[in-house]
């Protein structure tokens, strides 16, 4: 779907990706939804993943609130520059490490609602006209609006997914056989997501 341009798009694609995004995942056995992804993922879990989205609304609320009293916000975040997000996602990672996963569904939720009510709160032209705030920059209020809402939870969807079917085609491959020498063989993926040395076997 084409980025949003204006107010009651955004507010149409922000629901609409966040209703898709928690419907397959409460569509998922609550040992699928506890399950970690695997190894070399940075995110370790679906909750890592919505505790990254529920930060991500924070940090836009914090922005949103510093940049429209005239001052200038730290963006992304005090300490962080966009050259080193890994960094800030794994330190939102630590954040939460004893959040469960069910209470950060509710964190999620409630920070939805308020980025929501931001879109609510102003026009077509205060969305989208760009250096519209000088916080913004070059870019417009909705940019970072669709960045930290619609496209983070398209970004989560299919991030969440994706780890789906790997572990589907996963335990399909482990135990594929070579017919030659009937000696089982690894793909260079299973062999990473179970720390096997396909060379080793």
């Amino acid at each position: 779907m084409a980025q949003p341009k204006t107010k009651s798009e955004l507010l149409a694609l922000s629901k609409a990706n966040y209703d898709k995004l928690i419907n397959f995942i409460e569509g998922l056995s609550k040992e699928e939804q506890e399950k970690e992804f695997p190894v070399g993922m940075l995110n370790r879990n679906i909750k890592d993943v919505l505790a990254c989205l529920h930060y991500w609304h924070l940090m836009m609320v914090d922005w949103y609130t510093v940049g429209m009293s005239g001052e200038k916000p730290d963006i992304p975040a005090k300490g962080y520059t966009w050259n080193n997000l890994p960094e800030l996602n794994k330190t939102i990672r630590q954040r939460y490490c004893k959040v469960s996963l069910e209470d950060i569904k509710g964190l999620l939720q409630q920070s939805f609602r308020v980025v929501i009510k931001i879109m609510e709160s102003h026009t077509d032209d205060e969305l989208f006209t760009k250096k519209k705030y000088p916080w913004t920059g070059t870019t417009s209020l909705g940019a970072y609006l669709i960045s930290t809402t619609s496209s983070h939870y398209d970004w989560a969807f299919k991030l969440i997914k994706k780890t789906k079917k790997e572990e589907v085609l996963s335990s399909k491959d482990l135990l594929s056989y070579n017919k030659s020498n009937l000696k089982p063989t690894v793909s260079s993926s299973v062999g990473e997501y179970f720390n096997i040395d396909p060379k080793g076997i």
